[in-house]
């Protein structure tokens, strides 16, 4: 059973928290039915993920026992047969259909999981070779997490949260390109032979910049300031904070991976949670 969760990835399900955005922000966590369909939504994009995460593994066992640390994944290492892999891939994506249609959240929410679906299959035959398309490619999981949670709530998604979740979402593709950078087996990964540290660098500030922008406008925005007072601007202190913090964990000895830098930097993790209990007093208090 623990090769089966380590195989469908469940510390990665950190990032179906995005679906909460639009409820949130909006302040109508505490909506029973609404919250309700968005921890089915959670679950769903989940299920969806680890399908994504299991298809990937069977394409790239091969390559997986030449790398250094990705030997260790459980089809590589021979703990989860291609066959149970399969059958876990199919009763994945028989939990998503589920839940979705338990949502009842109409056709757009369909449309977002096949979009997510078929950007990440072109993904692993090849798309992930095509420099730029392929950190769209990883930025677009983070926005159309955001999409669903505001379909399935029927919420609309901030014009400047919407712009903030996008500038964060290549932030961290281009981080997690910048962390394989520092990795001594690169032969996995020929699309890092098209990026230069400068490059990358230079990306990362620019989307570093527009998050703390967007972010601040998001605050001081009048329809925003009218529902939850003018004190959100003390949050953009901390969103610098955690930014300069990630950025310095994946200049340094990091995969870049979003879900491993934040829960293996115990000050991240501390800085974060800070965050998220200033923004719910301000937000619901």
């Amino acid at each position: 059973m623990y090769d089966i969760i380590k195989l469908m990835r469940l510390h990665h399900w950190i990032k179906n928290t995005l679906v909460f955005a639009t409820l949130f922000f909006s302040g109508n966590i505490f909506y029973g039915l609404l919250f309700q369909k968005s921890i089915l939504a959670f679950f769903a994009f989940g299920f969806l993920a680890s399908c994504i995460y299991v298809f990937n593994d069977i394409q790239d066992v091969a390559t997986d026992r030449e790398h250094p640390t990705k030997c260790n994944r459980p089809i590589a290492a021979n703990q989860v047969s291609p066959k149970q892999a399969k059958i876990l891939t199919l009763l994945c994506i028989t939990a998503v259909i589920v839940l979705n249609a338990l949502i009842e959240a109409g056709p757009f929410s369909w449309l977002i999981l096949l979009i997510y679906f078929a950007l990440n299959i072109g993904y692993s035959y090849g798309l992930k070779n095509i420099p730029i398309l392929d950190i769209a490619i990883l930025a677009s999981g983070f926005l159309l997490r955001v999409l669903y949670g505001s379909v399935v709530t029927n919420i609309q998604v901030s014009n400047w949260l919407y712009l903030t979740v996008m500038s964060a979402a290549f932030y961290m593709g281009l981080g997690k390109r910048r962390g394989e950078k520092n990795e001594r087996n690169k032969k996995n990964r020929k699309v890092l032979h098209a990026y230069s540290h400068e490059f990358l660098d230079k990306n990362i500030l620019i989307s570093q910049t527009l998050i703390i922008v967007f972010y601040s406008l998001w605050c001081i925005d009048p329809s925003i300031t009218t529902h939850h007072g003018k004190s959100l601007c003390w949050t953009i202190s901390f969103v610098m904070i955690i930014l300069m913090r990630y950025s310095l964990r994946i200049e340094n000895h990091s995969d870049g991976d979003p879900t491993m830098v934040l829960l293996r930097d115990w000050l991240l993790i501390l800085f974060s949670i800070t965050y998220g209990l200033l923004l719910l007093w301000l937000v619901y208090g």
